[in-house]
């Protein structure tokens, strides 16, 4: 039996449904906005999905594709929420059984993350997820020395952000 490309599409998607996950999580703090954002992301990848050469992985183009329109949809305003600002209390977390609060401490990374600007959310994802410099740079159209300043930027803002907390 012949695989026809939709097929192939969808086996590409589930193997790396994860990313599109990760992305609505760092750009959109509103479970509503988060699910808008899935599906136009989802629609964006199969959109561009003729366009898609193998060159590269298709992991590396699928966070191309889900980053810019993460990154076009967020400006949009989605639902109008603000979502580049920690909640009220982000800093009174309790942090004192390690087991007990490592969703608790994820939320606060996620909304330490999403002070930054929208290209240094896209950098801290990728790093998170052990991309290297050159992919990152790949993926954001930067140069893989200003992916590797950037980096440093960000280590340091967050650890700035995060000191009293984790």
């Amino acid at each position: 039996m012949q695989t026809i490309p939709g097929d192939k599409f969808i086996n590409l998607i589930n193997n790396n449904i994860g990313i599109i996950h990760k992305i609505c999580n760092i750009y959109f703090a509103d479970a509503d906005d988060r699910k808008d954002a899935y599906q136009e992301i989802l629609y964006q990848l199969w959109r561009s999905y003729a366009g898609f050469k193998g060159d590269a992985k298709f992991s590396t183009w699928m966070y191309k594709v889900a980053l810019n329109t993460a990154i076009t949809y967020s400006k949009k305003g989605s639902r109008g929420h603000n979502i580049s600002t920690l909640p009220e209390n982000w800093d009174q977390v309790a942090v004192s059984d390690e087991q007990q609060h490592v969703n608790e401490r994820m939320a606060v990374l996620y909304a330490a993350i999403n002070t930054l600007n929208a290209t240094d959310k896209a950098i801290t994802l990728l790093y998170l997820e052990d991309n290297s410099y050159e992919e990152i740079a790949t993926i954001t159209g930067l140069s893989k020395t200003n992916v590797s300043v950037r980096l440093v930027r960000i280590k340091k803002s967050l650890k700035e952000k995060l000191k009293n907390i984790i």
